[in-house]
Order: structure tokens, then C-alpha cells, then sequence
């Protein structure tokens, strides 16, 4: 069986392919405004803020702090429940994402965590595990 070849880069890469390679390289980035400074994520064309397109990617310092959560139920079958928070990251903005590593009803507002790459899928993700 052949190997899968990946396409080539786009001539004009938008801010998700390079924030999706940027996973595959191992790398969580967000943006930054290079005018008022704002953190951006997720990634855009324009700054939220001011309405710049000067936005650089940088990497992020993978720190972030729990602002909401639920868990979500399944069946055991199905890979059982799992949590699903909102994270603010330590430069300021919030995403999606879970937390891991513990029982899903443990999560907890106001917990610290870290960023990993879980890279298990068919696409790369950022999860967080208690810091």
C-alpha cells in the first residue's frame, strides 16, 4: 500500500494552515498583533482588537487557567464521558479544548493547566493536563 503523500504548501498559507502545521511541528501557536499587542487565537486574517493585518504567529507559553467545564457523557463503547472546558490562556485568550489526565468531574474552575499536542488522531489537537 502506498504512502500517503501531503500536498504541498499553499503559495499564500492563511493563518490556519500554519497554525494546523504549526501542531504537525509540534508547535501550539497563536497569534499577536504586531500593532497594539493584542494575543489572538484562534487564528485570523485581522486583529479583533485594532482591525491590523499586521499579526505575526508566535509560540505560546501553553499555560492556562480553567474557566468553565462540563462533562460530557458516553457510552463505554463510545470511549466514556470526558470533560469540555473553556481555558483561558495566560496571554489572554480563551479556546475550547479538554483537560485530561483525571476523572472528568475533577476538572475544575480556576485549575491551572498546561498544553500538550495530541497528536492521536488524524489531525493534531491542543489538550491540557492539570499543570
Amino acid at each position: 500500500m502506498a504512502e500517503k503523500k501531503a500536498p504541498p504548501p499553499p503559495e499564500n498559507p492563511g493563518p490556519e494552515y500554519l497554525y494546523q502545521e504549526g501542531l504537525k511541528n509540534g508547535k501550539f501557536l497563536i497569534q499577536q498583533c504586531d500593532d497594539c499587542g493584542t494575543h489572538i487565537f484562534y487564528a485570523r486574517l485581522l486583529c479583533p482588537s485594532c482591525g491590523s493585518d499586521k499579526v505575526s504567529q508566535i509560540e505560546a507559553s501553553g499555560g492556562g487557567t480553567v474557566y468553565s467545564t462540563s462533562v460530557v457523557r458516553q457510552r463505554p463503547e463510545r470511549g466514556g464521558d470526558y470533560n469540555l472546558a473553556l481555558i483561558d490562556l495566560d496571554e489572554g485568550p480563551r479556546m475550547m479544548s479538554r483537560v485530561d489526565g483525571m476523572e472528568p468531574a475533577e476538572v475544575a474552575i480556576g485549575m491551572k493547566v498546561k498544553a500538550k499536542i495530541d497528536d492521536s488522531g488524524d489531525e493534531p489537537l491542543v489538550i491540557f493536563e492539570k499543570a
